[in-house]
């Protein structure tokens, strides 16, 4: 029999806990929220909550550590990403945007060009103001993502 279907979120800034939460009960899916700090959860069998010890990369480190093939991760980190897509898992950011082996060297570079030019004050602003329309993204593509892992066990 097949591994049933984990979700983990890379909890510290992930706007859309909640959403997955009622998603993944839905699906009968286990639930890992792991952070660096304590972050409340929803009191379910299904859902663990992982304090990490502080430090760069430590969460990301205890996902990659645990996941396997057929999971989903959701994270907004593209280092986190393409290591989910490595194991075998799917990774989705909270604005809906699906990572792929396809995609995922383009949004490396992207990010090391970035960094590059924020390093030079040349961009002060962050990201755009999640909205609404990120949110229902995120639950189409969770939702989709989901459904064809479930599709790969049968």
């Amino acid at each position: 029999m097949a591994k049933a279907i984990d979700i983990y979120i890379d909890a510290d800034a992930c706007p859309v806990k909640d959403e997955v939460y009622r998603v993944a009960q839905r699906y009968g899916l286990f639930t890992h929220v792991v952070a660096n700090a304590y972050i409340h959860v929803p009191s379910h069998p299904k859902i663990t909550r992982v304090v990490v010890e502080a430090g760069p990369d430590v969460a990301d480190d205890w996902i990659a550590e645990h996941l396997r093939a057929g999971d989903v991760v959701i994270t907004n980190d593209i280092p986190l990403a393409e290591r989910a897509l490595r194991g075998g898992a799917a990774a989705i950011a909270p604005n809906g945007r699906a990572f792929t082996v396809d995609s995922i060297g383009s949004a490396i570079a992207q990010r090391a060009i970035m960094e590059q030019i924020r390093s030079t004050g040349a961009i002060s602003g962050g990201p755009k103001p999640f909205d609404r329309t990120d949110r229902s993204r995120f639950l189409q593509s969770l939702d989709e993502t989901i459904n064809r892992e479930m599709r790969k066990r049968r």
